[in-house]
């Protein structure tokens, strides 16, 4: 069973920064595509930033394009996805998940949450001066 912990979410100045991290364990497969969500009290959940399993094609939503960057780290058997987030904005605001595929999804992105069957438990941001 594949295992997702998130961390580095914080409390930080508008204007400041955060690189998030998605450690993935218990894989079954080499590579998996990664998509970063948030949800804001209130809000749907929404995508922010994903990964093919290449590693190489990513997207940004146009709320965090040139702020954020999503990068893919490979050791073995350890996966780790990070997310530097710079600029931060109060509306930034938000519980942060990671997800991740089965393991099957080759050099593609994954733009719905219903497409990842596996969640980390959410990092909180909060932007607030």
């Amino acid at each position: 069973q594949l295992q997702l912990v998130e961390s580095g979410g914080g409390l930080v100045q508008p204007g400041g920064s955060l690189r998030l991290s998605c450690v993935a364990s218990g894989v079954t497969s080499d590579t998996y595509a990664i998509g970063w969500f948030r949800q804001a009290p209130g809000k749907e959940r929404e995508v922010v930033s994903c990964i093919a399993n290449t590693g190489d094609i990513a997207y940004y939503s146009d709320s965090v394009e040139g702020r954020f960057t999503i990068s893919m780290s490979r050791t073995g058997t350890n996966n780790t996805v990070y997310m530097q987030m710079n600029s931060l904005k109060p509306e930034d605001t938000a519980v942060y998940y990671c997800a991740a595929d089965d393991g099957t999804t080759l050099a593609a992105i994954l733009f719905y949450a219903d497409e990842y069957p596996y969640w980390g438990q959410g990092t909180q941001v909060t932007v607030s001066s």
